[in-house]
């Protein structure tokens, strides 16, 4: 046949370790139909400061597969909720081989059509809190972070021109010798209850060595359905129970080894589950075929309506009589459709006709349709509730069963059964009675389409279960899609993410709670170290109070209403930002972080610009404005920079070390101009500067290094300690005038005179100096 290539790819992303679903990144693709084989190629490399990352330490990559909806993943082993299916995929772990980059190539063949969903993750780090590190001018900073990017692509290849087999009509194929097989497909509406697919008539070789084999939605694999013609006379091939709304692929093959032409005629049979006495007729008319696509997807398919098309020598095309075989399992009854109702996103609800309240007669199931629109309802939660109304069992042992089955409802005649699978079919079993009333189904990340609904009951005998009589059973049915289950509970967030357009929604859990909706406690924090947590966040800001009182004592009411607002929001920020259920806010949680963060850097740029002493050296006999306008600037600045990025460490850093500077300069400039050192007593430098830069910088090197998730409120707690202590150590004292200096004369342009205090000048600080003398006049 012919073939066509197509080629998709992704933008490169950053990968996390894992911690929750939301960590993951999410990569969606589309396979047309048709597709004989897909082939991923996955790009991995790493990168640090925007090179290549030679330096970084190699990291495995696992990698998950699956078709029709996210991957339910669970790398942590964790529990999930309480009736809870879990889908299954497929997952492929990379690891690194070259210094850089690596790229490994993953094949798929005949994958299913549609959408395919790639989930990549690292794995679980040590629980070190990453602190972003950034430049001053967005380029090197202390150190850079080793950044592991993934990029998937993927080269499809798939035939044109199928050949389409049309029901009731049989059609002739000739194989030439270097051919090795032939692919056909036939499209199956609903209500269809069984594919037959025959080969007739072959001819060129002895014994027939063909093999057939069936495969709904994909061409035929090595491990599908198939049947060696050989052995079988007719070579007849049965598929119960098929998808409905999808395409069948048939494969004709040739034993290897046999020379030759072999010509054989191909047809298939569809009986028509809803017409118990009919089988499908040959042509449709356009009023029964409204579940056929306007087009079979090949040249000279037969659209709604029309005749078949003309014969041609190769292919001839022509009734054939189909045989009424119709037993009573293939019979199926009506299905109910269900009402969508949206209200938000992932959100929906589905009603059901005359509903809530079902009623399930003994002769035969009840079944109802609930459809998921492509794409958008995937990526959040099908949850199915019933409940068995008691009273109206009138005494009997009654079970109600109910079979969840995708693309298909199962409808087994054998009312005894209590299965909800068959060989090509699984689904969900679902059952109430008198004991256990209600019962519960969750289904994450379900695939999109019609998902079939069969409620029968069946009574309880000593020999199993036998069908009921005259007893009618009534059942609350309840179905709507959720974005997580229970919201996540009381220890999780349910957040709504997205890659590129489509969204999907995860939980990301906190106290220490793991599992898919936040309900496995085997890591998870009691109520008494939460407390104990928020204890010494919040009460650890209480070592604000000395600096308040240093402050005010020495006259720095500026710096000590900056050290009051820290202590109040950092006290109510850490009672607001506790994971567990041991929290208080006062007001909305991202005002707390702002004004927590602004705090804490302004105390440290107020603290290191009251230290330079900038008045005497700036302006000796003008107006001291200097340190009034730096506290304004700052605290723009600072505004500033924390409303780009608010856990940088140069916001820290940054102000720390520009005030640094200011403080140096000033001090060096009062070296010079005395020739002696400046603060020029011992005691200042032993006792108060040196000390309170030591735990400063213990302050820092804790937060930046030592700081992680398991020990967050220990080091966190010690880091509010060490700040309020260091600010109370390196806050100047009060700055003493002189009686030996008057009253300086009055420059131009300034409401008020400076008094310059000389023993100030020296660093003499002494409280037994005499009490000041001289009077500023205004």
């Amino acid at each position: 046949g012919l073939f066509v290539t197509d080629y998709f790819t992704r933008t490169p992303r950053k990968l996390s370790p894992f911690r929750s679903f939301a960590s993951i990144e999410l990569f969606h693709f589309h396979i047309p139909e048709d597709t004989v084989i897909a082939v991923w190629n996955l790009i991995t490399f790493k990168e640090q400061g925007g090179t290549f990352g030679d330096q970084c330490p190699d990291r495995s990559i696992t990698v998950y597969f699956r078709s029709g909806a996210p991957s339910v993943i669970n790398p942590l082993h964790t529990h999930f909720p309480r009736d809870t299916a879990v889908p299954g995929s497929f997952a492929l772990t990379l690891t690194w081989t070259l210094p850089n980059r690596t790229t490994g190539v993953f094949n798929v063949t005949s994958p299913l059509p549609g959408d395919w969903f790639l989930a990549a993750h690292l794995p679980k780090d040590e629980g070190k809190i990453s602190v972003k590190v950034k430049g001053l001018d967005g380029g090197i900073g202390l150190y850079e972070e080793c950044q592991y990017l993934f990029q998937p692509q993927l080269i499809v290849q798939r035939l044109v021109n199928i050949a389409v087999l049309y029901p009731g009509h049989v059609t002739e194929q000739s194989m030439a010798p270097h051919n090795r097989s032939c692919l056909y497909k036939v499209f199956v509406p609903s209500y269809t209850s069984r594919v037959l697919v025959e080969v007739l008539r072959c001819r060129g070789a002895e014994g027939c060595p063909l093999w057939l084999r069936v495969r709904a939605k994909a061409p035929p694999l090595h491990n599908s359905t198939a049947l060696d013609c050989r052995e079988h006379t007719p070579c007849q091939l049965a598929q119960d129970l098929p998808f409905w709304q999808h395409w069948y692929y048939v494969l004709v093959e040739k034993h290897p080894g046999v020379p030759g032409t072999i010509s054989f005629q191909v047809t298939v049979q569809l009986t028509d589950c809803s017409r118990p006495s009919l089988a499908r007729p040959p042509f449709l008319p356009s009023s029964a075929s409204m579940n056929m696509p306007h087009s079979f997807g090949s040249a000279g398919g037969l659209a709604l309506g029309d005749s078949p098309p003309p014969t041609s020598p190769n292919d001839t095309k022509h009734p054939l009589p189909i045989p009424v075989t119709l037993h009573t399992e293939e019979r199926c009854w009506p299905v109910r459709p269900t009402l969508r109702n949206e209200l938000d996103t992932f959100s929906v609800h589905f009603y059901i006709f005359f509903g809530p309240n079902v009623s399930v007669p003994p002769d035969r199931p009840a079944v109802f349709v609930i459809n998921l629109l492509p794409v958008l309802d995937s990526g959040g939660v099908l949850n199915l509730e019933l409940r068995l109304n008691v009273s109206s069992l009138c005494g009997e042992n009654v079970t109600v069963f109910g079979c969840l089955n995708h693309g298909v409802p199962l409808t087994s005649g054998d009312n005894t059964s209590v299965t909800c699978e068959t060989e090509s079919l699984a689904g969900f079993l679902l059952s109430v009675n008198a004991t256990a009333s209600l019962s519960r189904l969750r289904i994450p990340y379900p695939q999109t389409g019609s998902w079939y609904l069969s409620l029968r009951s069946l009574c309880a005998t000593e020999h199993g279960f036998e069908p009921c009589t005259n007893v009618t059973a009534e059942v609350y049915l309840r179905a709507y899609l959720s974005p997580c289950i229970n919201d996540c509970g009381i220890y999780g967030q349910c957040k709504l993410l997205r890659t590129n357009n489509y969204l999907y929604a995860a939980c990301e859990c906190k106290a220490g709670w793991n599992g898919w909706g936040c309900t496995d406690n085997a890591e998870a924090f009691s109520y008494g170290f939460q407390l104990l947590s928020t204890l010494l966040l919040c009460l650890s800001n209480v070592m604000f109070v000395p600096p308040v009182a240093i402050a005010v004592r020495s006259h720095y009411l500026l710096e000590a209403a900056v050290y009051i607002f820290t202590m109040f929001f950092s006290t109510f920020y850490h009672a607001c930002d506790q994971p567990g259920i041991v929290v208080f806010c006062i007001m909305e949680y991202d005002v707390l972080q702002f004004c927590d963060f602004l705090g804490s850097l302004m105390s440290v740029w107020v603290t290191v610009i009251a230290m330079a002493r900038l008045q005497p050296i700036i302006y000796p006999h003008g107006c001291p404005t200097a340190p009034q306008v730096l506290y304004l600037l700052g605290a723009m600045l600072l505004s500033m920079a924390l409303q780009m990025d608010r856990h940088g460490l140069w916001n820290l850093l940054g102000p720390s070390l520009f005030a640094l500077g200011i403080m140096a300069v000033a001090w060096t400039a009062r070296t010079i101009r005395r020739r002696h050192c400046y603060p020029p007593t011992w005691k200042r430098w032993a006792f108060y500067l040196c000390p309170g830069a030591l735990i400063a910088a213990a302050a820092v090197l804790l937060y930046a290094f030592v700081e992680t998730e398991e020990n967050y409120f220990y080091i966190h707690s010690i880091w509010h300690l060490l700040i309020a202590g260091s600010v109370g150590f390196l806050l100047p004292p009060r700055a003493k005038p002189s009686r030996r200096l008057g009253p300086l004369p009055r420059r131009k342009g300034c409401g008020y005179q400076l008094c310059v205090n000389e023993q100030e000048e020296l660093g003499l600080v002494d409280p037994a100096v005499a009490s000041i003398n001289s009077i500023c006049t205004s």
